[in-house]
C-alpha cells in the first residue's frame, strides 16, 4: 500500500490543536453587524463614498486587473498619480507602488543587500520582514525590541560593512512605536541604512497623518527608506516603498517582487489615491484615531485588564493563554464585538493578546460599548 505522502499534515494538525493554535477562515457577510474592532480600517474610509466611487470609476476606466506586470502593461496614469501625491505627502523624493506591503518589503530588503551585507532586525518585526530577511541571504542580526544601544553594538561589531537597520514604525503586536529618531542617529554614526515599515503609522502619526517617520523628523532623509500599506488607513489595498529616487529606480531594475508580480488592481489605486486625497482634506482623522485609542486603553485598564499604552491605532490586551485568548475573542463577538486574536507564533514574546483596533469614525458611545465588551467577556482565570 502506498502511503499518503502528507500524512505528516495531520500530525502537525494534531499538535496545533493540542495548543489551541488552530486557525480557521471566517468570511464575513457585507453587513455582519458587529462593531468591527478587528480590522485595520483606521480611518474609516474603506467604505467612504469618495473611496468606493474613486474604486468603482478606476475599474469602469481601466479594467478589473492591471493586465500584467507594472514594467509591461500593469502601470497606469492612476499609479503614477498615486506614487508622486503619496511620496509628496510622506515627505520623500519618490515612491514605487506594488501589491501589497508585504510585497513591499519583499522588495526592499532583497533589493538593497546581497550576500555579503548585514541586516540588524528588531526582535519584533513584522512576519514580511522576518521572511524578507530571509530571502535576502544576507547575514541578519536579531535585537532586542526598540533598543538603540543594542543596534549600535552590533553595527560597532561589523564596522565596514554594508548595513541596513530594518524595525517597524509601529508594532503591529502592541502598538508601540519604534525609537525612530534614535536609530537614525545610530545609523547616521555607523554609515547604515534605515528601513522603516510604517503600516501603523501612516494616517495615524505625524502631522496630519504623514507617517512615523515623519514625526520622528527622519522623512526624506538620504539614508532612509520606508514602506507603507494601503490597506490600513488608506482602506484600499497595496504596498508602496518610499525613499531617494536613486533607491526606487533601483528596485524598479532589482526588485523581483515588483518585476515579476502583476500590478496593483486599478480600482486599488483609485481608492487608496481617492482616500489619500480625503486624508489631506480632513488631517482631523489622524487626532481622531489616536484619541479613540487612548480612550479604548483607558477604559480597559480601568476595568483591571492589562493593556499596553497605544502609540498609535493598535490597542492591545494581554490573555493568560492561547485558549483563553480564543475564548475571549469569540465571547466578543457573541457580545456583537468583533476583535482580533492574536497567539503563537504570530507573537513573539508567546503571549497571546486581543487587539482592538481604533478607528476615527467610531462615536464616544461606540467606545463605550467596546470596553464593556471586552471586560465582559473575559475569560474566568
Amino acid at each position: 500500500m502506498t502511503q499518503d505522502p502528507f500524512e505528516w499534515i495531520e500530525d502537525e494538525s494534531g499538535h496545533r490543536r493540542r495548543a489551541g493554535l488552530v486557525r480557521t477562515l471566517r468570511p464575513r457577510a457585507a453587513d455582519c453587524g458587529l462593531l468591527d474592532l478587528a480590522g485595520n480600517d483606521y480611518l474609516g474610509l474603506c467604505r467612504h463614498p469618495e473611496v468606493t466611487a474613486a474604486a468603482a470609476d478606476a475599474a469602469h476606466r481601466w479594467g478589473a486587473g492591471a493586465t500584467g506586470s507594472r514594467l509591461v502593461t500593469g502601470s497606469t496614469a492612476l499609479h503614477a498619480e498615486l506614487e508622486e501625491e503619496i511620496a509628496a505627502f510622506c515627505g520623500f523624493d519618490a515612491a514605487l507602488v506594488l501589491s501589497s506591503g508585504y510585497a513591499a518589503n519583499l522588495a526592499a530588503l532583497t533589493a538593497l543587500t546581497t550576500r555579503d551585507s548585514l541586516i540588524v532586525s528588531d526582535a519584533g518585526n513584522h512576519a514580511s520582514i522576518i521572511d524578507g530577511c530571509r530571502l535576502s541571504r544576507a547575514r541578519t542580526e536579531i535585537t532586542a525590541h526598540a533598543d538603540a544601544e543594542a543596534v549600535r553594538g552590533v553595527l560597532g561589531a561589523h564596522a565596514g560593512r554594508r548595513a541596513l537597520v530594518v524595525t517597524d514604525g509601529v508594532f503591529s503586536v502592541d502598538g508601540d512605536a519604534a525609537p525612530l529618531a534614535a536609530l537614525a542617529g545610530v545609523c547616521r554614526e555607523r554609515g547604515a541604512a534605515l528601513l522603516v515599515d510604517d503600516a501603523h503609522g501612516l494616517g495615524v502619526l505625524g502631522e496630519g497623518g504623514r507617517g512615523a517617520p515623519h514625526a520622528a523628523g527622519i522623512a526624506g532623509g538620504a539614508g532612509v527608506v520606508a514602506t507603507l500599506t494601503l490597506s490600513k488607513s488608506l482602506g484600499s489595498q497595496g504596498g508602496v516603498v518610499l525613499g531617494p529616487a536613486a533607491v526606487i529606480d533601483h528596485l524598479v531594475n532589482t526588485a523581483r517582487t515588483f518585476i515579476f508580480d502583476t500590478g496593483l488592481a486599478p480600482a486599488a489605486a483609485g481608492a487608496a489615491l481617492a482616500a489619500l486625497r480625503l486624508l489631506r482634506r480632513e488631517p482631523e482623522r489622524a487626532a481622531r484615531v489616536r484619541t479613540v485609542a487612548m480612550a479604548l486603553h483607558r477604559g480597559l485598564t480601568e476595568r483591571g485588564l492589562t493593556s499596553v499604552r497605544p502609540d498609535a491605532a493598535v490597542v492591545s490586551v494581554h490573555a493568560p493563554s492561547p485558549g483563553a485568548a480564543v475564548e475571549w475573542a469569540a465571547n466578543c463577538r457573541a457580545a456583537g464585538l468583533a476583535v482580533g486574536c492574536f497567539r503563537p507564533p504570530s507573537v513573539p514574546d508567546g503571549v497571546s493578546r486581543v487587539r482592538l483596533t481604533a478607528r476615527a469614525d467610531l462615536t464616544d458611545q461606540q467606545i463605550a460599548r467596546a470596553v464593556a465588551a471586552v471586560a465582559g467577556a473575559a475569560p474566568v482565570s
